[in-house]
This record gives structure tokens, C-alpha cells and sequence, in this order.
């Protein structure tokens, strides 16, 4: 089989510059539009493919360690005896695929608290690798294939000899030449490069199910990017997050709020309708209600996941107290107090803050 340097003419301690300068003499002699000769043409081809590997340094690395030099050392013994798959695992045999699964890939999608309460349908826009449409996923130009490589025949992989204590032995290391897949692309696809796959914005409709909370991950299968070669699809996974409501916060499946309540109507009771996210919300304020009471109407909350059962609103009372009365206004206050005898303010028990009060009633209960 060929020497890739002794087809370059330099050592193999030769410097990049040392074999692009090799490559340029020898090209300048056996190029076709200087030398048409069929056994230029062929040198010239081979020329090529030995510069394309040593030009670029993890092929050249490659090729250095697959190039049957002998070698020794303790790894070596360990590779030869446990394989190069790590210790008790065999390493691979054959050529390797050239299509293989892509990545999988995960956006983030901001989501209000309406698309929460019931689920909705949004198309998202994603930046991923897709199929590549001149190639196919072959990675070779329309009407080329893959030749097999010169160096392993196919096999992707070549043998090694190495001395060790126990003598010479011989092991298997993936080709440097073809990288161990076999065939070397020799015309490569212009739109993707060789590489089967190109990059593209795709949108894509995703249901968004009732009952979602920010850090809720919904995976897609196969809706990722696809694969080197044209291998199978990734996964793709989206990650929501709710954003803020000026009126309703959360917890759990519930929903909660605050509702401004006159002082007359705190002490009479009345029936309020309240503009909620699904709706108006009709809520019955008892007659008595104080700062911090707790209204619950039940089933109009967030709709759970995977479910059909929905939370509850819950309305905290805020009675709020006029500051500002005209004459005729205190005269009627006065009377009231008259009338029902009220106390002098007083000292007593102390009571918790009104926020306190109803951040304890909205997760105690009612």
C-alpha cells in the first residue's frame, strides 16, 4: 500500500510547510493541463489524497498512528490485550457508519398565563441542521459515490505491530487516511460540504398542554437535528416559561388575587362580578367581611396537566377604609357609631399583618 510521505517525497519528521512545499513541485509536474499522460493523472490523484491527508493535522495524527510503525508501551499491551474500546470492551470492527443520529436540541418558549389555563397551539422557530436537498444525506455530488480508501481497502481500520514484553503482536487502529469509515469522498457536495446536512430555520407546531409551569420540558421526538450522513433526527425539547399576570399569581392549579372592597359593602355584603382570564367571575361578599377573608369559587382555575379538573380562584378581601368625607358623611358615620354603642380604641392581642393574614388563609384553606 502507499506511503503517503514516501508519496510526497519527504520524512516523516517533515515540517506543514516542508509538505505543502513538496506538494506544489510535484503538482506543478504532474498536473493534467501540464503532463496528460494517464500515469501522471494517477500519480497527480495520489499526490492529492497524500497532501489532503498530511496537510491537516488531526488526519496527519491519525494517519501517523495507523501507518504500521512499529511502537511499544504499556498502552499498547493494554489496547492490544482489553481493546481500544477501554478495558474488557472490544473495540469496533469494520468500517464505521458515516451516518450517525443528530444532536438533540432544546428552546425556550416564554408562555402566558391564558395558554396555561387550557392548553394552546403555537408554531415555534427553530435553527437546526436538516437534510441536505442536493445530496440527499450521501455528502457526495449529484452523480459521485465514495471510492474505497487506498490505505485500508474498506476495512476502515488498519493494522498495528507492536513490540512488548510478550513479543511482537499485532493490533487494529482506525484508518488515518478515510477516518476509519472505509471510503474517502473524493467530490465532495458544494452545498453542504460533504457533511449531508445543512443548516436551516424551520417552524414547527407545537401543542402547549393545559397545566404547564415554567421549567415544564416537552420533548418531540425526532424533531431535532438530523444526523452526519443523513442519520435519524435528534430529539428536540422545549423548555416554557409563564409569564407574569398583573392580576393573578399561582399555586399549583389555583389562582390567586386581590379584591378592593368598599367599607359599606364590606359591612352590608354584595355580589361582585370579576373580570377573570377565562371570563367574568361572580364571587358573593358576606356581610361582615374583614381584611384578609378569603373568597374561593371553585373549578375556575388552571386546568391540570394531562387533566381535566381545574383549580379554584382564590379572592383575598381588601376593605378599604375612605379617607377622605364630606360633612354630611361624618354626621351619618357619627350616628352609626352612636347607634351601635362602639368601643374607645383600645389595646389588645396583637394581630399579624394584613398580607401576613392572607398569605396564611390563601395555603391553609378556607
Amino acid at each position: 500500500m502507499a506511503d503517503h510521505y514516501e508519496t510526497l517525497g519527504v520524512s516523516r519528521e517533515a515540517t506543514p510547510e516542508e509538505i505543502k512545499k513538496a506538494y506544489r513541485k510535484l503538482a506543478r509536474q504532474l498536473h493534467p493541463d501540464v503532463n496528460p499522460s494517464e500515469e501522471a493523472s494517477e500519480r497527480f490523484k495520489g499526490v492529492t489524497h497524500a497532501y489532503d491527508v498530511l496537510s491537516d493535522p488531526e488526519q496527519r495524527q491519525n494517519y501517523d498512528m495507523g501507518g504500521g510503525q512499529n511502537g511499544g508501551g504499556f498502552g499498547d499491551i493494554f489496547e492490544t490485550f482489553f481493546g481500544s474500546g477501554g478495558f474488557g470492551g472490544a473495540g469496533q470492527r469494520g468500517p464505521r457508519p458515516r451516518s450517525e443520529r443528530g444532536e438533540d436540541a432544546m428552546i425556550r418558549v416564554d408562555v402566558t398565563l391564558e395558554d396555561v389555563m387550557f392548553g394552546v397551539q403555537r408554531d415555534v422557530t427553530v435553527n437546526t441542521a436538516v437534510l441536505c436537498g442536493v445530496c440527499q444525506g450521501s455528502c457526495c455530488q449529484p452523480g459521485t459515490h465514495p471510492v474505497t480508501c487506498d490505505v485500508c481497502h474498506g476495512q476502515g481500520q488498519v493494522q498495528r505491530q507492536v513490540r512488548s514484553l510478550f513479543g511482537n503482536v499485532v493490533t487494529m487502529h482506525p484508518c488515518g487516511s478515510c477516518q476509519g469509515y472505509g471510503t474517502i469522498i473524493e467530490n465532495p457536495c458544494v452545498e453542504c460540504g460533504g457533511k449531508g446536512r445543512v443548516r436551516e430555520r424551520r417552524t414547527i407546531p407545537i401543542d402547549i398542554p393545559s397545566g404547564i409551569d415554567t421549567g415544564t420540558r416537552l420533548q418531540l421526538r425526532g424533531g431535532g437535528e438530523v444526523g452526519p450522513g443523513g442519520g435519524p433526527n435528534g430529539d428536540l425539547f422545549i423548555e416554557f416559561r409563564v409569564q407574569h399576570h398583573d392580576v393573578f399569581s399561582r399555586d399549583g392549579n389555583d389562582l390567586l388575587c386581590t379584591m378592593r372592597v368598599s367599607m359599606t359593602d364590606a359591612i352590608l355584603g354584595v355580589d361582585a362580578k370579576l373580570e377573570g382570564i377565562d371570563g367574568v367571575i361572580e364571587a358573593e361578599v358576606p356581610a361582615g367581611s374583614q381584611s384578609g377573608d378569603v373568597i374561593t369559587v371553585r373549578g375556575r382555575g388552571i386546568q391540570g396537566l394531562r387533566s381535566t379538573t381545574r383549580g379554584d380562584v382564590k379572592i383575598a378581601v381588601q376593605v378599604t377604609t375612605p379617607t377622605k368625607l364630606s360633612g354630611r358623611e361624618k354626621d351619618l358615620v357619627r350616628q352609626l357609631a352612636t347607634l351601635r354603642g362602639e368601643e374607645k380604641p383600645h389595646l389588645g392581642e396583637f394581630q399579624q399583618g394584613f398580607f401576613g393574614k392572607v398569605r396564611d388563609r390563601f395555603f391553609r384553606g378556607n
